[in-house]
């Protein structure tokens, strides 16, 4: 029996170490693979019952897996969709054969990495067939609340290439220099006017023309203005007429003191803003807040005006599409609006160890990995989603071949007992001739 144990523990010695030598292989197999995790062969001792006077060999038995919550260094790529981590957590990706099934059922995989580049259909996929999946965002390019213990409200990210977008003037910061002079007795009491562009719901530009007139007093100064809005998308009718008082005390002369609205939204003291309602909806404008220096001052002899800061942008072309740390992914416009389209969330679960390792660097979920959770990216314990980047194999080429050597001197030394199991069992066999 104790000859045999030992017959059977050499077997196993040289079983394992196949294994072991299988596991080197791949490694050094897949050391410039993207995203590829290393794989391990560990091995276990295995004791058989023992009774006085002898010992029987058990054997080992080897247990392989991978390490997956090991990371590979990133490189820089030069395509924006080129993503990768770094820290924890894996992008959620499903297959283009299930995209192509078109029933809408998504199995859901994850990836640490991966080159993504838009198919025939604008879907964001790598070469080997893993498809980007992400939260759709409103036509405001703010993103719904979506549960984060469910996969449901994943889609496939798509980039229509052809499409084309613009973004409406929704609010603009006027600061305008009103002359001192034009409100004192005598002055001629001309009205100075700016214009300022627009873009209406439809991409197409309008302008607004703001118009001051003067109050002139018989005596002294006013120091009122009486300041009128009109619409071209509106034939030039007036949207919105304002009375400005300013200030003439020491330290405060030439800021605003107190503004009226006779036709149009309410002046908000609190943030300095107006809003008039031009065709396409409503327009934030921000002229100053009430003794503070900035917006709407009047000053000096001289009429001036700083160039209009304001949002919105015509109609524009896509582009380019990034995705920033946070996950967001944003379309970008060659009339420079950028818009954000999806949310790529990040995957976590308790055990990365634990996740069934599937082809083309992509994982599972199994019952030893815990159930997962949708994190925004960089928050919990999830790192930043990183652009233009991949991530390296975490194969280390040196160490796999050291271990190749001890792999190789294990096999040796394992046939060595087999050889001197039989050599024994033959002069076993030679006792009786």
């Amino acid at each position: 029996m104790t000859i045999s144990s030992s017959l059977n523990a050499g077997v196993a010695g040289l079983n394992v170490n196949a294994s072991r030598l299988a596991t080197i292989s791949d490694n050094i197999a897949n050391s410039g693979t993207y995203g590829y995790k290393r794989s391990v062969a560990n091995f276990q001792s295995m004791v058989i019952g023992q009774g006085q006077g002898s010992y029987s060999a058990g054997g080992v038995r080897v247990v392989t897996g991978r390490i997956v919550d090991q990371r590979g260094t990133l490189v820089t790529t030069d395509n924006p969709t080129d993503l990768a981590i770094g820290g924890r957590g894996m992008l959620p990706v499903t297959s283009a054969n299930a995209l192509g099934s078109g029933n809408g059922d998504y199995p859901v995989m994850m990836a640490t990495t991966g080159s993504f580049r838009p198919d025939a259909d604008g879907v964001l996929r790598t070469e080997t067939g893993l498809v980007l999946l992400g939260w759709p965002a409103d036509s405001d390019g703010s993103i719904p609340t979506f549960p984060r213990d469910t996969t449901d409200a994943l889609e496939p990210v798509r980039v229509q290439t052809n499409q084309f977008a613009g973004d409406p003037t929704t609010q603009m910061e006027l600061t305008v220099n009103l002359p001192a002079t034009g409100t004192q007795a005598g002055a001629s009491g001309d009205a100075v006017t700016m214009s300022t562009e627009y873009y209406d719901n439809l991409g197409t530009s309008q302008v607004l023309e703001v118009s001051f007139a003067p109050t002139v007093p018989a005596a002294g100064a006013s120091n009122e203005w009486t300041m009128t809005i009109t619409d071209s998308a509106f034939g030039g009718a007036v949207i919105g007429t304002y009375t400005l008082t300013f200030d003439d005390a020491r330290g405060t002369g030439g800021n605003l003191l107190s503004v009226a609205d006779t036709l149009g939204g309410a002046y908000d003291p609190a943030t300095g803003r107006i809003t008039v309602d031009v065709a396409g909806g409503p327009i934030d404008i921000d002229i100053g807040e009430i003794g503070e220096p900035g917006g709407f001052t009047q000053l000096s002899d001289s009429f001036s005006h700083a160039p209009v800061t304001k949002d919105g942008s015509p109609v524009g072309n896509l582009i380019s599409v990034e995705v920033d740390d946070g996950g967001m992914v944003h379309a970008i416009y060659d009339s420079g609006l950028t818009r954000a389209i999806y949310q790529v969330p990040l995957v976590d679960v308790p055990n990365p160890n634990g996740l069934i390792a599937l082809s083309n660097q992509a994982y599972q979920i199994s019952p030893s990995s815990g159930s997962f959770f949708l994190w925004d990216a960089g928050t919990g314990p999830t790192g930043d989603i990183v652009g233009f980047s991949r991530e390296e194999s975490t194969t280390d080429v040196a160490g796999e071949l050291t271990q190749l050597i001890q792999t190789q001197r294990a096999y040796s030394s394992n046939a060595k007992v087999i050889q001197t199991v039989d050599e024994m069992l033959q002069e076993t066999t030679n006792i009786k001739r």
